[in-house]
Formats: structure tokens, C-alpha cells, sequence
């Protein structure tokens, strides 16, 4: 543009001088120099008033690159692991039907080792690898440091199983939940399905970190003046060296009808079994674990017909048997979970907006924000508050029975699931 200007200005010069030249010399040469200075002027006007081409910009063609950050050497390995392949699946899937927006999907992995600290390093590198989007957190000790950075870098990050209410504030715009609600919304599925069942007493035992004390204030919050009776709270340690027989046989002695061990994740195994020796045949809660862990770790005879547990997958849908036949021919994994479920849905949704709004990370958080999303296997539909938190979950809640499993959904064992019940839509958690 400035050299077209710097141009026209010398061509008025030009013409100027020329019409000067003409005054002062001869008739002919008048005719002459006139026809010059017209035409100059002419060119001058042309020059002026011409628009510069417009270019369009170039349709990129690098990959569209979504984070994964799980623990997959660590406390939570078994839910990363199916977190990272329900992803890698997704990833697959959408790019051999041609991928999202027509551009190809890379997925960047990284290791948050159950580590704030190596969390935030991983999220570092993901960041600097041009990610749009971070999914798969499972840690509630990593999940307020992956949010904050989140918020920071405006990249909209996706939690699995990190269910703590230290990660979200009112003004969260890029963290979101795909599974396991905040704390304070896990007890009211437990509650109700204890009065469906007419249960008066109920045992409570939770971790002492956490998510633990987060489920042990949803009890005291919603238990209240709903005439099940859930006596003192067992607050214990978390394991190795924990012997769990003291929190048990407290909870034997005050006639508990059901074990509530879903605040106690890393001792769920232990509590099942001593429950069926202290106290007898009652239902125990688990911690929103993959169940062919928990069927690896407690004895079949024990866990059969008394091991329940809660899920964001329904186990039984015709969308998830379709998803979990082609997961476990892709994956290693013996068992579609619900973590997995969750990665294939936060890729699938990654890409839908991607192919909406393009790989901007604000206009894909919006784009999600916006949008209710039914994924496959899933038990409720996806869509969210204000602030990222679930805005319809309805957990399931489900037994281990004895199988068999219907052909080709489950690899890890002779046993399979019965949905007991499928909660009422939670009120979202507000910080």
C-alpha cells in the first residue's frame, strides 16, 4: 500500500512539471506535452484508486493435536490406561472416516504420574506441543493444578474421575467434568438407592485425603433428616499399612445394612472382604472404579452378589456394547470402564467442534459450553454450567453378579453387571 502511494505522488509530480514544460515552450510542442500530461493524470487517477488484491488464507493441513494427561505409572494407572485407549480409539475411528474439519487428529501423551507437580510439567509440554484441548484427568490432587493452568492458558481441560471441588471456582470457563460429579454431588445416589431399598443403618467409611473428606461432607449434608442413620463416619488411613479390621467391626456393631466405601478408592478391596467376615452379606460401596479391577482385587466368591459401585457408562445400553466390542478388539484392556467411555467421548467432542469452529481452544471451549452432547455408552447426556461442572449426570448404580457376560463385553472374567438403579438428576455442585 505505501509503495502504491509513493508511486501516485511522483506521477502527480511528473504531470505538474510537464504542464509547466508545455506553458513555455512552442505550439506543437503544447499539443504534445498536453496529451503527455493527460495521460499521466489519467494514470496518477488509476493508480489511486486501485484495491489491492485480496488473498485467501491457506486451508491448513497440519494435524489437530489433543492432550491426554492420566496417571499411567502410578496410584490410578488402570483408570489412565482406559482413559488413554478409549481416546486413542476415538482418534482412529475419526480419522479413517476423514478425520475433523477434514484435517487429521494426533493425540499427545502425557504422564501426570498422580503428581501435582509432574502434572504441571506434562501440562507444560503438551502446551508447548499446540495442543487445543487436555482430557483424561483421574487425580483430585492433580485436578486443581491442571485446572488452574487451564484457566491460565485458556485451554479447555477435560476431567475424568477427579471429582474434587478445589478445581473449579465460579469463574471457570475451560474446565469441565465428563464422569465422576464434584464430591458433594456422590452421596445422593447412595442415599437413594439405601431408601429405595428401605435401609434404615448404614456404615460409612471414607480416605483421609481429599476426596475422602469431600464424600464424608456430601454424607452429612444430604443424610440429613432422611431417616437412614449412618452413625460415626470411619475416617482411615490410606493404605498400604492400613489394617481396616478396627473401621469395620465398628461398623458391624452399630447393625450396618450396607458399607459405603466409596470415600476410601485405595481400600476398597480390603473393606469388601473383611465386610463379608465382620458383618455378612450386605452390599459394598466402591469408589467409582473400573469393576474388572475391582474383581481382580476381591475374591469372586466375596464380591459376587454384594460388591456395587457407581458408573457414568451404562453398562447395559445397546450404545455401549457397540462401543466396547470394537474397544476391546483395539485395546489390551480385558473391560470397557466408564474412564474409557469418558476418553472416547472428550475426543469425540474435541473434534465436533474443531470441525464447527476450528482449532482456536477459546472458540472450541465455547463450543462445548454451548452444546449438550449424547455420547456413546454414556448414561446421561453431556452438557454443563456456567462453570464446567455436570449440568444432567444420573449415575448408575450396579452389581457384580455372576456371568456369563453377553459375548464379547467382557474379556477380564466369568461375571458381568446388573444395573440396580439409575440415580435422579444430580444438582450441580456450586462452588
Amino acid at each position: 500500500m505505501r509503495t502504491n502511494l509513493r508511486r501516485s505522488r511522483l506521477l502527480v509530480v511528473f504531470a505538474v512539471f510537464a504542464l509547466l514544460a508545455a506553458a513555455c515552450g512552442s505550439t506543437d510542442d503544447t499539443t504534445t506535452t498536453t496529451q503527455a500530461a493527460a495521460q499521466a493524470t489519467t494514470t496518477t487517477a488509476a493508480a489511486t484508486t486501485t484495491e489491492p488484491t485480496e488473498t485467501t488464507e491457506p486451508v491448513s493441513t497440519e494435524p489437530i493435536k489433543i492432550g491426554m494427561l492420566a496417571d499411567l505409572t502410578s496410584t490410578f494407572t488402570p483408570w489412565g490406561l482406559n482413559v488413554r485407549d478409549g481416546m486413542r480409539l476415538a482418534v482412529q475411528e475419526i480419522n479413517d472416516a476423514g478425520g475433523a474439519g477434514g484435517r487429521m487428529l494426533e493425540l499427545v501423551e502425557q504422564d501426570s504420574q498422580n503428581d501435582p507437580d509432574a502434572a504441571a510439567t506434562a501440562w507444560d509440554r503438551l502446551v508447548e506441543d499446540g495442543v487445543v484441548a487436555v482430557g483424561g484427568v483421574i487425580s483430585s490432587g492433580v485436578a486443581p493444578t491442571a485446572a488452574g493452568l487451564a484457566e491460565a492458558d485458556q485451554i479447555p481441560v477435560f476431567f475424568t474421575k477427579a471429582g474434587t471441588p478445589a478445581s473449579f471456582t465460579q469463574d471457570s470457563r475451560y474446565t469441565f467434568r465428563t464422569c465422576l460429579p464434584a464430591a458433594p454431588m456422590v452421596a445422593a445416589p447412595v442415599l437413594q438407592y439405601a431408601q429405595e431399598q428401605g435401609l434404615t443403618n448404614v456404615g460409612v467409611i471414607v480416605a483421609d485425603y481429599a476426596w475422602g473428606q469431600g464424600f464424608k461432607a456430601a454424607i452429612e449434608a444430604d443424610f440429613e433428616g432422611s431417616g437412614v442413620d449412618y452413625g460415626e463416619i470411619q475416617v482411615a488411613p490410606v493404605p498400604p499399612t492400613t489394617d481396616f479390621t478396627p473401621f469395620v467391626r465398628a461398623m458391624a456393631d452399630a447393625g450396618a445394612q450396607m458399607v459405603i466405601a466409596t470415600g476410601h478408592p485405595p481400600g476398597g478391596a480390603s473393606i469388601v472382604a473383611l465386610s463379608a467376615e465382620l458383618i455378612g452379606d450386605v452390599p459394598v460401596t466402591g469408589a467409582w472404579t473400573p469393576p474388572d479391577r475391582s474383581l481382580a482385587l476381591i475374591d469372586p466368591a466375596t464380591a459376587i452378589g454384594r460388591f456395587t459401585d457407581f458408573a457414568c457408562a451404562d453398562y447395559t445400553s445397546d450404545s455401549y456394547a457397540e462401543l466396547a466390542k470394537r474397544y476391546l478388539a483395539f485395546s489390551d484392556n480385558l473391560f470397557m470402564s466408564d474412564d474409557a467411555v469418558s476418553g472416547f467421548a472428550i475426543v469425540t467432542m474435541v473434534a465436533e467442534a474443531v470441525a464447527e469452529v476450528g482449532d482456536d481452544p477459546s472458540a472450541i471451549a465455547e463450543y462445548i459450553h454451548a452444546n449438550s452432547f449424547d455420547m456413546p455408552g454414556y448414561a446421561f447426556p453431556l452438557s454443563w454450567t456456567a462453570w464446567g461442572e455436570l449440568a444432567e449426570a444420573q449415575p448408575i448404580f450396579f452389581i457384580i453378579n455372576a456371568g456369563p457376560a453377553p459375548e464379547g463385553l467382557n474379556e477380564a472374567g466369568d461375571w458381568w453387571v446388573e444395573v440396580l438403579s439409575q440415580s435422579d438428576p444430580l444438582e450441580p455442585y456450586v462452588p
